[in-house]
């Protein structure tokens, strides 16, 4: 059976979006991994389900390229806020439910998405790096130049340590310009290459830095390869950032029947 479905980006952090409010989507790995595999199939980065929720506007699902379904997606989470908006589900404003939690939403007048992120309490703060848990694991290594990183090799052998994390980690290789804005490269799990942004990376790395200059800012402008996204953010007690939003670009690329 044939699906519709549409294309968004986040920054170059690229989705294959379904409405399946009425469950004929069954999610099968192997159809997933090949609607998302690059030159054979649709091509993204992941794949997100739309569906019905009793309390919410609606309920996203998200599944990595590899076909299993994973944790929070804070890029993604922009952009289904924009399809819902295009299916006509909402207006400016959203509720909706991930798997950590719901998260809010608002569409600015320069049409870019702002969402707010779970709380962030799971912070392992190290000397050159950290390991963060915004809705996904981060884990942050801070590099005197991102652009000469091997992100492939050193972040690979970094996500399948299963001395940091069981399960795996992302990874972040970052630096703060003169100006205060961050550069990021991430390695991502479950895509198992590097992406060209990630919003929940992207909040990992603000909350890094800030943890090294606890007075100095709690608002961030990241540089991704794929575009800018901003994190604001207030840090309630030590270690604890509440109020976490991340806001960038949502923009529709395409559609059809797969």
């Amino acid at each position: 059976m044939a699906h519709t479905f549409q294309k968004y980006h986040g920054a170059g952090n690229d989705f294959i979006l379904i409405d399946n409010r009425s469950g004929s989507f069954q999610p099968d790995k192997n159809v997933i991994e090949g609607m998302c595999r690059r030159r054979f199939g649709i091509g993204a980065d992941g794949l997100m389900l739309l569906e019905k929720d009793p309390d919410y506007d609606f309920s996203m699902r998200y599944y990595n390229s590899d076909g299993r379904e994973s944790t929070m997606c804070g890029n993604g989470g922009r952009c289904i806020v924009a399809f819902a908006r295009s299916l006509g589900l909402i207006d400016k404003h959203t509720t909706f439910l991930a798997t950590d939690g719901p998260h809010q939403a608002k569409i600015l007048p320069d049409e870019r998405i702002s969402i707010k992120m779970s709380d962030v309490i799971e912070i392992r703060h190290h000397q050159g790096h950290d390991v963060i848990d915004t809705g996904s694991p981060h884990y942050i290594v801070w590099v005197h130049d991102p652009g000469q990183v091997k992100v492939l090799d050193e972040g690979s052998a970094i996500r399948h340590d299963t001395d940091i994390s069981p399960d795996g980690v992302n990874v972040n290789f970052v630096t703060m310009a003169e100006n205060g804005h961050i550069h990021i490269r991430t390695y991502e799990r479950g895509v198992e290459d590097e992406t060209l942004a990630c919003g929940t990376g992207s909040v990992a790395v603000a909350i890094s830095a800030h943890l090294r200059k606890p007075a100095d800012k709690s608002s961030y402008l990241i540089h991704a390869l794929g575009g800018d996204l901003e994190v604001e953010f207030r840090e309630d007690d030590q270690n604890t950032f509440r109020e976490v939003w991340l806001t960038g670009p949502a923009q529709w690329v395409f559609e059809g029947k797969k």
